[in-house]
């Protein structure tokens, strides 16, 4: 037995090493709700930074309505809100006259006849035999098509940003057949505190801190279990300071009860009552001060907005940094706000890849053209929509 022993270690270590696993790169998709695009220079993420220098970088303009279901659906479709259905964070739709989708009604938000206008790029991952995961994106807890992802959770504001991150790595380390080859990842607390204190305070650079603090957490778990990535982090739009001085009261050009006010700030969507004629139309469409009105049909063709029926009736679009309301506030006009024309540059929003084969600073690219780039990613042909390949197209060939 004396003997044996060190025959078998002479023979063991004769033998090559177990071949260790070669991993596929996994392709995560992170947003960081309102996070504007230049607080990437304020010199306090150096995690971004860093995987800008040495990835790709520029500046996403998020389509109008600047809101966040509209542009997360826009960034995973590739469709413009008129296309792909979100046409706002709160909306009607003639087919369903008394009721409408708004982020606090879970009823209507989860119910996929809101988003099966458009197709995610997760369902198409699927589709494709390409096995997906979303730690959190909008429309990503709904049977859009009657497909979900193999795994997803309920969105909930109280999973911490270390869990969220720990539960990505958890299911990298999971066997390969059954490892996610394409997961979302999103963040929160930038837009929190952007709405709350202002784009410019304090706690907006705490929230900044702590995120790119978590994806450098994401960043080394990667690197430590020999997971190769590539990463897309972007957001769904910037953020404007706002206050109660900059107010445009709708209550001063009409009587309330001949509106609907579907959605009220930066922008109001405005249906008019039944029974109303001309009024409303009379009454807003006229110029005015710090507000520009117009029918949805004759919108500027730029905003590309105003064919899909949920679009209300009349848009009206506040000046940069006034707020439209309807009555009393429902919430206190300070703080920051977005939901302004498309064009504003504080409405752009931070787009940064690394692990990938784009390079350099791209400019501003319009948000919709992450989507081809996302599926020539995963490896999965790109359904066509509104993206013109702009990103893709600056791949080397």
């Amino acid at each position: 037995m004396i003997r044996i022993l060190p025959l078998l270690l002479l023979l063991f270590a004769a033998c090559p090493a177990q071949a260790q696993e070669v991993r596929k790169p996994v392709t995560i998709l992170i947003s960081i709700d309102g996070f504007r695009a230049d607080y990437r220079e304020r010199g306090i993420t150096p995690t971004l930074s860093k995987l800008a220098a040495e990835g790709a970088h520029g500046a996403l303009r998020p389509s109008f309505p600047t809101k966040t279901f509209p542009n997360h659906y826009a960034i995973v479709t590739g469709n413009r809100p008129d296309t792909n259905g979100i046409t706002g964070n709160n909306m009607i739709d003639p087919r369903r006259p008394a009721v409408k989708f708004s982020l606090g009604d879970p009823k209507q938000s989860l119910d996929p006849f809101w988003w099966d206008e458009a197709e995610p790029a997760w369902v198409t991952a699927n589709k494709a035999g390409v096995r997906t995961a979303t730690m959190f994106w909008p429309g990503s807890e709904v049977a859009i098509h009657e497909i979900r992802p193999p795994d997803w959770l309920r969105y909930d504001e109280n999973v911490g940003y270390a869990q969220r991150v720990n539960t990505i790595l958890d299911w990298m380390r999971r066997p390969a057949d059954i490892r996610p080859a394409f997961v979302t990842l999103y963040f929160e607390a930038v837009d929190s505190a952007g709405h709350e204190f202002g784009p410019d305070s304090a706690e907006v650079n705490a929230a900044i801190a702590e995120v790119d603090a978590r994806i450098g957490d994401l960043v080394a778990g990667l690197a430590a279990m020999g997971q190769p990535a590539q990463l897309l982090v972007v957001a769904d739009h910037g953020m404007r300071a706002i206050d109660e001085s900059r107010v445009i009261q709708l209550a001063d050009l009409i009587d309330l009860p001949s509106i609907i006010a579907v959605e009220t700030g930066p922008y109001a969507a405005i249906e008019p009552a039944a029974g109303t004629d001309n009024r409303v139309y009379d009454a807003l469409l006229k110029p005015h001060d710090h507000m520009t009105c117009n029918r949805r049909e004759e919108l500027p063709e730029r905003l590309h907005y105003g064919k899909n029926p949920r679009v209300a009736a009349i848009i009206c679009i506040a000046a940069p940094g006034w707020s439209i309301l309807a009555g009393p506030p429902q919430w206190p006009v300070k703080g920051g706000a977005h939901g302004y024309d498309n064009q504003d540059p504080q409405m752009l929003a931070l787009f940064v890849a690394s692990g990938t084969p784009l390079k350099g600073d791209v400019g501003i690219v319009d948000n919709i053209e992450v989507y081809p780039l996302l599926m020539r990613l995963i490896g999965v042909a790109p359904i066509p929509g509104d993206a013109s390949g702009a990103l893709v197209k600056r791949l080397p060939r």
